[in-house]
């Protein structure tokens, strides 16, 4: 049996169609941020209350309009063909959902492998948001950054 049969199996009936709901909420805003539309996490990571980490930045952002501009600088630039949504995984606790997966994406700028956590919480609106992301590199000293171009 597999990792994930093991975990899923003890899901309750609510929170196997969260989970399913919530790998669909980062499958949707994956699938815009590939055509170089940034809306789609612009909206999904809370305005509220969220912190982000890259590891392209050794600084923590602390707050929406960070990211806002960070996304601004990115919309329409970043493409790629397909993506690779490997591994998903998600872990409930009380009003949250932790998200963990791993995308692979040879896009127009870099070459993307990463290790992915997007915290979930439900906000007061009832909709579920990201209220913590960290994209870190899968094995970093074996990529090859070189090819990298800049955003901006």
């Amino acid at each position: 049996m597999n990792a994930a049969a093991t975990y899923e199996q003890d899901y309750s009936p609510e929170q196997a169609e969260l989970a399913e709901r919530i790998v669909g909420l980062e499958k949707d805003a994956l699938n815009k941020w590939f055509k170089g539309d940034v809306s789609g996490y612009r909206e999904l990571w809370s305005r509220k209350s969220f912190t982000y980490f890259d590891g392209d930045n050794p600084d923590r952002v602390e707050d929406h309009d960070t990211i806002d501009r960070f996304l601004d600088k990115l919309s329409g630039k970043l493409y790629a063909d397909a993506y690779d949504f490997r591994n998903p995984r998600v872990q409930f606790g009380a009003d949250t959902a932790l998200l963990t997966f791993q995308l692979y994406a040879d896009t127009n700028l870099i070459d993307m492998k990463y290790n992915c956590v997007e915290l979930y919480q439900k906000e007061a609106d009832g909709k579920w948001r990201v209220i913590h992301s960290t994209w870190s590199f899968i094995r970093p000293m074996d990529m090859d950054f070189s090819t990298a171009k800049e955003i901006v």
